[in-house]
């Protein structure tokens, strides 16, 4: 089973890669966001470790964490954000590594790890090669408004909060360039694989 890595910056059509590598090459994709939430959900392993930490001003009327509590918290606080990682990270890492070994004996022959933040979670032992889904910034800013509604503010924001186009690249062994149509994009990932 080949496990791939999957990063890139906002807007640089990542979620269209990992549709195209689940339809058309049955690749099992996790995406690195969407487990922390799970494991973050009341009764995941992550729950009581973060209200234990932050209290129980940040559990909702529902008992779930509210996220938007939490977000303001550790944004504002670089030493509360890092406990939260040290919490978060590595019950994802140890899941991951576990989701891995249950697909390899179901004999799944691609396995995708997909986050905007690849090349710093320390996924590189994990996955046999790592792939930066690049997009110029101007596409990236178009599909952004276009499909976000966002503002050209909140965009820069985003996109100066990520990684470096650098690190992406010293980082990742392959660049798939997705600024133009998805059927480029295509062509060069069928050459790859």
């Amino acid at each position: 089973m080949k496990v791939l890595g999957i990063t890139g910056g906002v807007g640089s059509g990542k979620s269209e890669v990992l549709r195209c590598l689940k339809e058309e090459y049955g690749a099992v994709v996790c995406q690195l966001d969407e487990v922390a939430k799970e494991l973050q959900k009341q009764g995941g392993i992550c729950y009581e470790k973060i209200v234990d930490y932050f209290g129980t001003g940040i559990v909702g009327a529902d008992q779930e964490l509210d996220r938007q509590k939490l977000a303001e918290i550790v944004f504002e606080d670089a030493g509360k954000r890092n406990i939260l990682n040290q919490i978060v990270h590595p019950e994802v890492k140890r899941w991951v590594e576990q989701d891995i070994e249950e697909k390899r004996k179901e004999k799944v022959p691609l396995y995708v790890i997909e986050a905007a933040l690849l090349p710093e979670a320390g996924y590189e032992h994990i996955c046999s090669e790592m792939w930066y889904i690049y997009a110029c910034e101007e596409v990236r800013r178009g599909r952004l408004k276009e499909s976000r509604g966002y503002s050209d503010e909140k965009i820069t924001h985003m996109i100066h909060s990520q990684p470096s186009e650098e690190l992406f690249r010293n980082t990742c062994q392959k660049v798939i360039d997705n600024s133009g149509t998805f059927e480029e994009t295509k062509k060069q990932i069928g050459e790859i694989l």
